[in-house]
């Protein structure tokens, strides 16, 4: 504020004079910052670039200098179990609310935040404002069939009698789209068929109708390929097969569809079987191989080992008890010694009688069964001396 003084006296005439004083008022830091808007919104495709800046948020302090420098902060919360900042985050100079991941409009279609802006003073001031993000749905997912259910394992087939009449409703076609908006409206086409002028599917409802009155000519087995088409841009699409067995009673569709469905499968079980038998035999056959050898080698080896270890035994003298009385009280009246030489070879055993210290000692036979008399004991001995 520039402040002018005038002093003036009461003389004739009155002589004054004057002088103007600045005053400068030192700020405060008293107001608060305000932003632009009480609440925001904006919106974000889906399956967008992380780092992707979404909108600005803007506030404002009507103070001077460091108390009016306002910063950006995001309050911490939490979104279906996820926390704020792993979705979003905010520029503290600027406010620009930026995306930290790409967003799924399947998992979140929309959440809410709150901004909040404070300023440089001390004690710093400060407001906040709640904003809310929505994600814009893209065409991302295909259709999805419900009924009939696709299976390998087997197939299902609708029966159509002979009977029906035009318009006959065989089945219904039933598939959902994940997206939203005209990206989930669907449509239903007949895309390939065994007898086209035979069926029909409605656009809308995805409904199966006879066009044409069934006759006996028609084949038993008929199989539709049916597209589900949604309407984004560019369109995804499913494909269903549906089967139809035009016949008015249930074996001969079951003769039908048996051989249909099961010789793929017999073919398959067959060879798996055959190879399987195949490799249990070879197997077997390598083992009986193995252990014939093994139990030949075994035996060789310890062939070998016998012959060589024979001529190499110690020499053990052997004397039984029943013949060597060497005290006399015994059955034999006098010390009769031999010398039994063993190996592991029967063939190379040796026996050496000893020569009795009297002529009245029994001696034994060369078969040691029967006992020698005393005239027989010097035949022996006469034919031993001459050997």
């Amino acid at each position: 504020y520039n402040i002018s003084v005038t002093c003036a006296d009461e003389g004739v005439p009155s002589l004054s004079s004057s002088v103007t004083l600045c005053l400068q008022i030192s700020d405060v830091n008293d107001n608060a910052p305000v932003f632009d808007k009480s609440s925001y919104e904006a919106s974000v495709q889906e399956n967008n670039t992380p780092g992707l800046s979404i909108f600005t948020v803007r506030a404002r302090d009507a103070d001077f200098n460091q108390n009016a420098r306002v910063s950006y902060i995001l309050e911490d919360s939490w979104i279906n179990g996820v926390s704020v900042s792993s979705l979003v985050s905010v520029s503290a100079d600027s406010g620009v609310i930026h995306a930290v991941r790409s967003f799924d409009y399947e998992q979140i279609k929309d959440f809410q935040f709150r901004v909040k802006a404070q300023d440089g003073g001390s004690p710093p001031l400060s407001s906040n404002v709640t904003v809310k993000i929505t994600i814009q749905d893209q065409n991302d997912n295909a259709p999805q069939v419900l009924y009939p259910v696709q299976s390998g394992a087997s197939v299902v087939a609708e029966i159509v009698p002979r009977s029906a009449d035009v318009g006959y409703l065989v089945t219904k076609v039933v598939a959902v789209d994940v997206d939203s908006g005209q990206n989930a409206w669907l449509s239903y086409k007949l895309q390939k068929a065994t007898d086209r002028a035979l069926f029909e599917v409605g656009l809308q409802n995805g409904e199966i109708r006879t066009v044409r009155q069934v006759t006996d000519k028609d084949a038993v087995k008929q199989r539709l390929t049916v597209v589900v088409e949604d309407n984004g841009q560019p369109s995804r699409s499913a494909t269903v097969s549906v089967n139809v067995a035009v016949a008015d009673s249930f074996p001969e569709v079951l003769s039908e569809f048996t051989d249909f469905t099961h010789e793929k499968d017999y073919n398959d079980n067959l060879t798996f079987y055959l190879v399987l038998a195949l490799a249990v035999v070879s197997f077997l056959f390598i083992v009986s191989i193995i252990a014939i050898l093994s139990v030949k080698c075994y035996r060789w080896r310890r062939e070998r080992m016998f012959y060589k270890s024979g001529a190499n035994l110690p020499v053990i003298p052997y004397y039984p008890p029943l013949y060597a009385d060497v005290g006399g009280t015994g059955t034999l009246q006098h010390v009769y010694n031999y010398e039994v030489c063993r190996t592991t070879d029967s063939r190379k055993s040796d026996l050496k009688y000893g020569r009795p210290c009297s002529e009245s000692i029994i001696s034994l036979d060369t078969s040691g069964t029967q006992t020698l008399t005393h005239a027989q004991r010097e035949t022996l001995n006469f034919e031993d001396s001459d050997k």
